[in-house]
C-alpha cells in the first residue's frame, strides 16, 4: 500500500473535554423467548475517547461489537448502561428534539454498503439536499443547492452538477461511497462514524477513500471513528488503534506502537492472520485454535481465554481491565508485560 505520509494532527487541548467520550458503555440484547431467554453482551464496559481532528480506528473480527459502538454513538441504539459524553455533556441529558438534531448533525454516520444507503428512486442530490434542509434550515433553496455542489466537489466528484443529477445505479461503488461522505459533510460535522466504508469496494479504489478521510480531517477539521477489520488500512490512516474482542476493548494506543509491539494475544493473532506487507512483523501465535467468543450470558474471566495460548488460571476467574503498559499503550491482559522502564501498570481509559 502506498504511503501517504499523513502528518499527525494534535488533538484537543489536554485541559478541554474530549470531542466524544464513553464511560462504561454497555449494550445488551435479549435473545430467545420464555425460559430460554438469554442476554447477548454486544458491548460491555467500554471506555473510549476521540479527540478533535483525530482518526481513531476500531478494529476486530466480525461480532466483536464494533458496529454496535458506532450505532450507540449515532443514537440508533440506547445504552443498556453507561454514558456517552459529547464535548463534556451527557447525551442522556439532551431531551429536546433541537438538541438531538444538533448532535446528529455533528456526528453523522457513513454506512458499509454505499448502495443501500442511497434511495434508488431519487437522484443522488436528493439525500444531500434533504439533509441540508433538515440540519441547516437557515439556508435558502438556492444556497442549499450551492452547498450540495460544494460538498460533492470536496469529496472529489466533478463536475458536481452532473454527478448530482445521476441515480445511484449510474455511479460506481466508490462514487456512491463518496456521495455518502458528501451527505455527512453537508452537516458540517465534527465527527464522522465510518462503519467499514471501504470493505465492499474493490482494492484498487479503497486507497482513494482512505485518502479522502485524511484530506477531510485536514481540510474540514473532521474527526473519524474508522471501523474496520483490516489492520493494514487502519495503519495507513489512523492516529490511534483500538482493538475489540467479544464486546471488550482489549488493546489501544498509537497505531504504530500497537502494531509494532502488540501486548494482547488477540492483537498478535490479528497480525498473524492479516500481515502488513509494508513492514513484516514478528508474531507469537502461529494459528487460530479454540472456541469462538462466548457473548451470550458470559461468565467472568477473559473472553479470549478459549483461544489464547498464554492462558493462566487467573484468566478463567477475573475479567482483565486495561492497564498502561507503554507510552499511551494499554492492554487488558493478565500476562501482558510492560515495556522496559515503564512504571507499575495501572488501570486506564483508552
Amino acid at each position: 500500500m502506498t504511503d501517504l505520509s499523513i502528518e499527525p494532527i494534535s488533538s484537543t487541548d489536554p485541559e478541554a473535554a474530549p470531542l466524544i467520550e464513553t464511560r462504561k458503555l454497555t449494550r445488551h440484547f435479549r435473545v430467545g423467548r420464555g425460559l430460554s431467554r438469554k442476554m447477548l453482551h454486544a458491548v460491555d464496559d467500554v471506555d473510549l475517547t476521540i479527540g478533535r481532528q483525530e482518526i481513531v480506528a476500531l478494529a476486530g473480527e466480525s461480532g466483536s461489537g464494533k458496529s454496535t459502538i458506532a450505532r450507540l454513538l449515532a443514537g440508533v441504539y440506547t445504552p443498556t448502561s453507561g454514558e456517552i459524553y459529547y464535548q463534556g455533556a451527557a447525551l442522556s441529558s439532551m431531551r429536546s428534539r433541537r438538541e438531538q438534531l444538533a448532535y446528529r448533525s455533528d456526528v453523522p454516520m457513513v454506512f458499509q454498503d454505499p448502495f443501500s444507503s442511497l434511495n434508488p428512486a431519487f437522484r443522488v442530490s436528493h439525500g444531500i439536499l434533504r439533509s441540508l434542509k433538515l440540519h441547516r434550515g437557515d439556508l435558502t433553496r438556492s444556497q442549499r443547492y450551492d452547498e450540495a455542489e460544494r460538498v460533492v466537489e470536496e469529496v472529489g466528484l466533478s463536475p458536481a452538477g452532473d454527478i448530482m443529477h445521476r441515480y445511484p445505479y449510474e455511479l460506481s461503488g466508490g462514487q456512491r461511497q463518496r456521495i455518502g461522505f458528501a451527505q455527512a459533510l453537508a452537516h458540517k460535522p465534527k465527527l464522522i462514524l465510518a462503519d467499514e466504508p471501504v470493505s465492499m469496494l474493490d482494492v484498487s479504489i479503497r486507497i482513494g477513500l482512505l485518502n479522502l478521510m485524511a484530506e477531510l480531517r485536514r481540510s474540514a477539521g473532521v474527526s473519524f471513528l474508522y471501523i474496520t477489520h483490516d489492520i493494514a488500512s487502519a495503519r495507513y490512516v489512523a492516529d490511534r488503534l483500538v482493538i475489540m474482542y467479544a464486546g471488550h476493548i482489549v488493546e489501544s494506543g498509537p497505531t504504530e506502537s500497537v502494531l509494532a509491539n502488540p501486548k494482547h494475544p488477540y492483537t498478535d493473532l490479528l497480525l498473524g492472520a492479516v500481515p502488513d506487507p509494508r513492514a513484516p512483523l514478528t508474531v507469537g501465535i502461529e494459528g487460530d485454535t479454540g472456541e469462538p467468543p462466548k457473548v451470550i450470558d458470559p461468565t467472568p474471566g477473559c473472553r479470549f481465554r478459549w483461544r489464547c495460548p498464554l492462558v493462566v488460571d487467573e484468566c478463567h476467574r477475573t475479567t482483565p481491565t486495561l492497564r498502561l503498559l507503554g507510552d499511551n499503550h494499554n492492554a487488558a491482559c493478565h500476562v501482558a508485560q510492560p515495556d522496559p522502564g515503564q512504571s507499575e501498570p495501572a488501570d486506564v481509559k483508552p
